[in-house]
């Protein structure tokens, strides 16, 4: 007799998929761990670009995304540089570092 493996395709949403699931909490955990982590880390004059910077869950093509970020004009600029001016990165840098936060990343296949 073989065996059978039937999947539950609710209960796979829920898990995934679901803004209340499991998954969407690890994401804005690890999302709120970034976006804390990047207010820590960037350059502060008058404190508008730290004040700036949040997250939001949300979904595209491929499912739960977290986006986390800044609306001020010049930040560009400080994480990536210009030809006159060094990078002063602290998005990816906090990114990289609440990535290692993450449960998920530290799961072992």
């Amino acid at each position: 007799m073989a065996d059978r493996i039937v999947f539950d395709e609710a209960a796979l949403a829920e898990l995934f998929d679901s803004p209340s699931g499991p998954a969407a909490k690890e994401l804005a955990r690890v999302a709120n761990t970034v976006t804390r982590i990047a207010k820590r880390l960037a350059p502060v004059d008058t404190g508008r670009l730290r004040s700036s910077i949040a997250n939001e869950l949300g979904r595209d093509g491929q499912g739960l995304v977290a986006r986390v970020g800044t609306n001020v004009e010049y930040a560009p600029y400080l994480e990536l540089g210009t030809r006159r001016m060094s990078a002063r990165p602290f998005l990816r840098p906090a990114l990289a570092q609440g990535a290692r936060s993450s449960t998920i990343s530290r799961s072992t296949p």
